[in-house]
């Protein structure tokens, strides 16, 4: 009787057990550095397709990847999504995110814009180009990143801090282009050439542009984007430089599935749906950016701003060359 009884409570702990774990397999978890109001109608939209359950944390990249290092093997998260390919690529060196081998991914992710290794992939493309006063300058001025460390451009220049991801990226990308000797000399040139000193952010780069100090700067695409749509009247435009040599600097939105995720392949699925042709106008319209899939055309508005060249460097490059940035930027008192 005992044995009987014994068995009986095995075989309920089993199912009790194997049930778990199936309730489970239907959840994921993702940490995003992306923020709330971009993310959930994709997740929401992905659940009603699959039934899939998503939990999600939100943060800023570097607090998302110390907090999944400290975790180790004990992470809930599956899925990293965060901003920029030098984070991207932070995130692979550090060790928390895996290989994936997906054939859809690699159909769907131009090889420039994806991890070498396939520890991450670009969902959405942003550019980081010049915008421009259309009171005081004609696009026939512009040209290059470069020129824009030409004497015309003598206390008319604006940039963004040196400390945010996008322009440490932006010259990483130069180095690879160009060597550290040649884009520290565009960097000084740009030092030389600024009309105020560095702002901290994109918009208020733009703003002091419109208040008369000064006429060009470099932005990513989408902050122009979110003042036009405010004011269609806006005094900008974007520019794209580069289109005879190296085309347009871009960055992207991405994300890879943890080292230690308790559901990969689910984190995989997802991941291919985020860069499918269903899923890829929700990821990028919202945050008025580029679909990485080639075979998805851009938000008619997104579109109303003009086709470029964009650079074809491999995104690795932003994170493999950041810290080389850093001192060069360093050097050249670009602050």
């Amino acid at each position: 009787m005992n044995q009987i009884r014994l068995f009986a409570l095995l075989l309920v702990m089993t199912l009790l057990l194997t049930s778990a774990g199936l309730a489970f397999a239907d959840e994921l978890v993702v940490y995003s550095a992306r923020n709330e109001q971009l993310i959930k109608p994709l997740f929401d939209a992905y659940t009603e397709k699959t039934g899939t359950k998503i939990t999600y944390v939100t943060d800023k990249a570097g607090p998302l990847l110390q907090r999944l290092k400290s975790e180790g093997k004990n992470t809930r998260a599956d899925l990293l999504i965060t901003v920029d390919a030098g984070n991207l690529w932070h995130a692979a060196e550090e060790g928390v995110l895996r290989a994936v081998d997906s054939p859809a991914l690699g159909a769907n992710v131009p090889d420039h814009l994806k991890d070498p290794n396939n520890r991450w992939f670009g969902l959405s493309l942003r550019a980081r180009t010049i915008v421009y006063s259309t009171e005081r300058v004609t696009p026939e001025e512009l040209s290059s990143y470069e020129a824009l460390g030409e004497p015309q451009w003598e206390n008319r220049l604006l940039l963004r801090t040196s400390k945010k991801v996008y322009n440490q990226s932006l010259v990483a990308m130069l180095i690879a282009e160009h060597g550290k000797e040649k884009a520290e000399q565009i960097v000084r040139a740009w030092v030389g050439n600024l009309a105020a000193a560095p702002f901290s952010n994109d918009t208020k780069t733009m703003e002091a542009i419109l208040a008369g100090q000064g006429d060009v700067a470099i932005v990513n695409t989408y902050y122009f984007g979110r003042m036009l749509k405010k004011d269609p009247n806006l005094k900008l435009a974007l520019y794209w430089p580069n289109q005879g040599s190296t085309g347009v600097h871009v960055n992207v939105s991405g994300a890879g599935v943890t080292k230690h995720a308790k559901n990969p392949d689910a984190a995989v699925k997802l991941l291919e749906w985020l860069s499918s042709e269903e899923a890829q106008n929700l990821f990028a319209d919202g945050n008025m950016e580029y679909p990485v899939n080639p075979r998805v055309e851009a938000h008619e508005y997104v579109k109303a701003w003009g086709d470029f060249k964009a650079s074809g460097q491999n995104l690795a490059s932003a994170g493999m060359l950041q810290k080389a940035a850093i001192k060069l930027m360093d050097r050249s008192d670009y602050r």
